[in-house]
């Protein structure tokens, strides 16, 4: 009986600690697991629910989530999320026989899903600050974006299988055209059927028309889309999607 009640003491004692703790710290204490800072808990929560498409047509990274985004992209998990994708997409691939006559195709994305812009959103406080239409083209003019490793080795490993393989952007063809085909060159992009820029004909398009309508002329010429990648939901939505659709995460912007 002393026993138990000696317990109880302790675990009220404990509560009470935790309680106080809490309150001082702002820190949220949990029965299991540790604690979790109530603002990376709320980040986190956020970021599975725009990688599951449930939060649309934001606008801004929230701004309290700043440096969890930073961490996020910089610290490792980022990558590590990507390696994921990208091993999935080559188990994918191994299930699949590819035929002899060259019109297996896959279609891949170009901004942050072959080549990186994490370091010119670093400048908009990684997504905090509002997208930025004469900033992102400055940048993208200057060719800097670095290649994505595992999707670079998984686009030299579709070429090398003999799947044509279609780089799928919604930037402008006038203005970014050649700068882009320079930097994917310059990255290691080099072997691709084709470069699909956005041309007057689709100007004022959201993604998906866009790039439901650029799939649905492939699939016109007799290509057969056996995966679509990209880092925005917009990228693997509408007609045409293909046998399967990979996505990659992206939590610093959302593309309509």
């Amino acid at each position: 009986m002393i026993k138990e009640m000696v317990h109880g003491l302790r675990e009220m004692l404990m509560l009470l600690v935790l309680a106080i703790f809490s309150k001082a710290t702002g820190v949220k204490a949990y029965s299991r697991g540790g604690t979790i800072p109530e603002g990376a808990s709320y980040c986190l929560s956020w970021r599975l629910a725009v990688e599951a498409n449930n939060v649309r047509a934001w606008r801004t990274v929230p701004p309290q989530c700043l440096r969890y985004v930073e961490a996020y992209m910089l610290g490792g998990q980022y990558d590590k999320d990507i390696d994921l994708v990208v091993d999935q997409i080559l188990r994918y691939m191994n299930e699949t026989v590819p035929s002899s006559d060259g019109m297996d195709a896959w279609i891949l994305d170009v901004d942050d899903t072959c080549i990186s812009n994490v370091f010119y959103y670093r400048g908009k406080r990684y997504g905090c600050d509002p997208y930025d239409p004469a900033g992102f083209r400055a940048w993208a003019l200057k060719g800097g974006c670095q290649a994505i490793p595992a999707v670079l080795g998984l686009f030299n490993y579709l070429v090398q299988n003999g799947y044509k393989v279609f780089l799928v952007t919604g930037r402008d063809q006038e203005t970014l055209g050649q700068a882009t085909i320079d930097n994917l060159h310059n990255q290691g992009f080099i072997g691709y059927e084709r470069l699909i820029l956005r041309t007057a004909e689709f100007k004022g398009q959201g993604a998906v028309a866009f790039k439901s309508e650029i799939r649905k002329r492939l699939e016109k010429e007799g290509y057969r889309i056996w995966g679509n990648v990209g880092d925005q939901w917009s990228d693997l939505q509408g007609e045409c999607l293909g046998n399967r659709t990979f996505k990659l995460p992206n939590p610093m912007y959302f593309v309509p």
